[in-house]
């Protein structure tokens, strides 16, 4: 894991966005750039594989859009913060992962994760949210991480559960998502629960 130094600003932890970067065995993450519209455009707007996703750009202006609104900064309460997926090697843009601070007392974190289609079931997504999870908890301290899913959504609620995610709640009709309504499952996981988890995978 590589990342800068820390700015504290009225005892609110803020991360430098160009030091923030994390790397795994086969994945680089970092922070999402203008320059990566064309890439994100190109399997965020694949509205078949997308179809859960509240957000699908109808053209390149919304990416820019998209990526114009995500927070500068790392852990600012209230705010969006959008990291990319990448292989190293190639540079190829894989997916993205989202993080909403919260406004709990920023101890509380949202995640969701979108993956280009063909980079779909080789555990890609697993091993870019342990990366992302640990930084979570370890470096920035956060108590409580939930992500919401579509019920429908089966492959999501296998990942998150195979991550130790919990089964919170189950909303119905809660959501207006792509002009129609749908159910809004939730999962959560606490910082102690995620490292009961990584000392049993150590035993």
């Amino acid at each position: 894991m590589q990342y800068g130094g820390f700015i504290i600003v009225r005892q609110r932890l803020i991360v430098k966005t160009k030091s923030m970067e994390l790397k795994t065995d086969r994945l680089y993450i970092r922070p999402v750039s203008v320059n990566d519209k064309e890439a994100i455009f190109e399997y965020r707007s694949d509205s078949e594989t997308n179809k859960y996703q509240g957000w699908i750009p109808q053209n390149i202006e919304d990416t820019e859009i998209f990526i114009a609104k995500t927070s500068k900064e790392l852990n600012v309460p209230g705010t969006w913060f959008q990291l990319v997926i990448t292989e190293p090697e190639s540079g190829l843009l894989i997916g993205d992962i989202g993080i909403h601070f919260k406004d709990t007392g920023n101890l509380e974190v949202e995640i969701g994760c979108t993956l280009k289609k063909g980079c779909q079931g080789k555990g890609y997504a697993t091993e870019a949210l342990k990366k992302v999870i640990d930084f979570l908890f370890m470096d920035l301290k956060k108590h409580r991480i939930v992500t919401s899913i579509d019920p429908d959504n089966t492959s999501s609620i296998k990942l998150v559960e195979r991550l130790g995610f919990r089964k919170e709640a189950h909303f119905v009709e809660s959501l207006l998502i792509n002009g129609r309504w749908v159910d809004d499952i939730v999962y959560a996981i606490l910082e102690k629960e995620w490292g009961n988890n990584k000392t049993t995978e150590n035993m």
